[in-house]
């Protein structure tokens, strides 16, 4: 795969257009016209609003869903981060190929489309049918000695994204959940967000698969270490020089899928923190993209929390969740198409022969 040049970049950020106010604005009256009292549906209705605003004329029930998770490694996790050793993403990729984990029940329930994206994988998956090959890199080097990523390391797994993307749109997809696995990657988020919102460490940083209180303080000082290393005194590091310094080849990958998603016109359901932090690379290099991203749920991760603040974004769901794997998402698509199918099936005050209010 060719790498993403700048200019690429730069073309894909300058096609992305807000969603359309003037069809929000229609959803907004049909709203009005259905049989119940104004504004009664809540947040759904918002919801609904939303996705006409970002579907216009191409808006259809019912939804086609597809559920993306990224996986790569991290080469921080030398530096005991995390609860977990290094291996196991692999193992999860695996577990995920034999429908074994939590997001493959919860995608068969609601019959989304999964797909298990290899793209910084430490380990050789070779021909293994149900995955797709994208590695870039057998992880990321050490991001408190040296930037996790070359310049075309962090392009070529953009370009994944961008890629995954484009298979989506073919598919016919009109909804996308972003999710992610990679042991030690909380780490990279926690480091984007403290870089993105001038956070603390200590604020930032959460205790990922559950470390105990000398780990997590361990994390907080490797987290602080790797942004004074890598931005100094900067108070606002380019987007990109965040990624490629202290973020993941998942992370990247996800990236140019929201970006590319964006520029398609598809509704983007976000998971936690990790995805999260892809999405405000995102948003940060396009501004326009966060109109498509809908918040599946917010996390147990104390970045999460600051994330979603910073992008102005409100989660579907709060159920005390740090689990990954798109799993958030995936849990808040029945109650988005909940929003669709209201908005499209109920009846109008006029044609089901309902008095208004006065």
């Amino acid at each position: 795969m060719n790498p993403l040049s700048t200019h690429q970049v730069d073309r894909i950020t300058r096609a992305i257009t807000p969603p359309s106010e003037p069809w929000r604005q229609k959803a907004r009256v049909r709203l009005d016209t259905l049989t119940k009292p104004l504004g009664s549906l809540g947040r759904l209705e918002d919801i609904a609003a939303q996705i006409l605003a970002i579907r216009q004329e191409t808006f259809a029930e019912p939804i086609r869903k597809g559920v993306y998770v990224f996986a790569a490694d991290h080469g921080i996790t030398a530096e005991g981060v995390s609860a977990y050793p290094r291996e196991v993403t692999s193992q999860m990729v695996l577990n995920f190929l034999r429908k074994g984990a939590a997001i493959n029940v919860l995608t068969a329930l609601h019959r989304a489309e999964l797909q298990i994206v290899d793209v910084g994988v430490d380990a050789d998956f070779d021909t293994i049918p149900g995955l797709l090959h994208h590695k870039v890199a057998k992880g990321t080097r050490n991001m408190l000695h040296e930037p996790a990523m070359s310049d075309e390391q962090l392009a070529e797994a953009i370009a994944v994204g961008v890629e995954v993307a484009e298979d989506a749109v073919r598919a016919g997809q009109t909804m996308i959940a972003i999710g992610e696995m990679g042991i030690g990657n909380t780490t990279s988020a926690s480091a984007m967000t403290c870089a993105l919102t001038g956070a603390t460490a200590a604020a930032a940083t959460g205790r990922g698969t559950g470390l105990n209180l000398e780990a997590h303080t361990r994390k907080i000082d490797v987290i602080e270490a790797v942004g004074h290393k890598h931005f100094g005194r900067s108070s606002r590091p380019a987007p990109l020089d965040i990624l490629r310094c202290v973020g993941g080849l998942e992370l990247a990958a996800m990236t140019g899928m929201i970006l590319a998603a964006a520029e398609h016109r598809l509704v983007i359901v976000i998971d936690g923190f990790i995805a999260t932090a892809a999405a405000a690379i995102a948003v940060a290099l396009a501004p326009a993209v966060q109109g498509y991203l809908i918040a599946g749920h917010q996390s147990e991760e104390p970045g999460h929390k600051l994330l979603l603040e910073h992008l102005n974004l409100s989660p579907v769901l709060m159920l005390n969740m740090r689990l990954g794997e798109g799993t958030g998402a995936v849990l808040a698509m029945p109650i988005i198409e909940s929003a669709v199918a209201l908005y499209t099936q109920m009846a109008t005050f006029t044609s089901a022969g309902v008095s208004e209010a006065s």
